[in-house]
């Protein structure tokens, strides 16, 4: 397939909007998706070439899946390209702060960069910046919302027993 291209999907967070530009995948928004992407032309609506991108967001929610093997193509700036894929290294499970990530950034003051560098990733859930929580571990700001960054913490979450935790 080549040009740009988007379809929606279902999930257990609502439609989500997918968007390819060739064999990449350039996009994926929430409804009501927080900050308006910066990609203004999705292209025409078909569902021709995303089957796999479909699929592999049917496992993750399934529980089946912990990482994506999808081409990437995220639109941006170099700094926010680099946050962006810092964010694929975070291991399923796991969270890091956002001064961490300018830590290995090798930018410990650039926390807030990092942070409005999340906030305009453009292929939420596969970069997975919901991952990034504050200093003090709370959930801040997430383009889907808290709740659905709740929700996807959730589901990554490990088994108790994988913690040693008894409930």
């Amino acid at each position: 397939m080549t040009g740009v291209r988007h379809t929606t999907t279902a999930s257990p967070v609502g439609d989500l909007t997918l968007v390819a530009d060739g064999d990449a995948l350039v996009g994926l928004y929430f409804d009501g998706h927080r900050r308006t992407p910066r990609l203004t032309d999705l292209g025409p609506r078909t569902d021709d070439g995303f089957d796999e991108v479909v699929r592999q967001l049917g496992e993750y929610f399934d529980g089946e899946r912990t990482e994506f093997d999808l081409p990437l193509a995220p639109r941006g700036s170099a700094f926010e390209r680099r946050v962006w894929a810092l964010l694929t290294t975070i291991p399923h499970g796991e969270t890091r702060t956002y001064g961490q990530l300018a830590v290995e950034l090798g930018e410990p003051g650039s926390a807030q960069a990092v942070g409005n560098a999340n906030g305009w990733n453009p292929i939420s859930i596969v970069v997975p910046c919901h991952r990034v929580v504050g200093a003090s571990g709370s959930l801040t700001g997430y383009a889907g919302g808290l709740e659905r960054k709740r929700f996807l913490l959730t589901l990554e979450e490990p088994p108790a027993e994988a913690e040693g935790r008894l409930f």
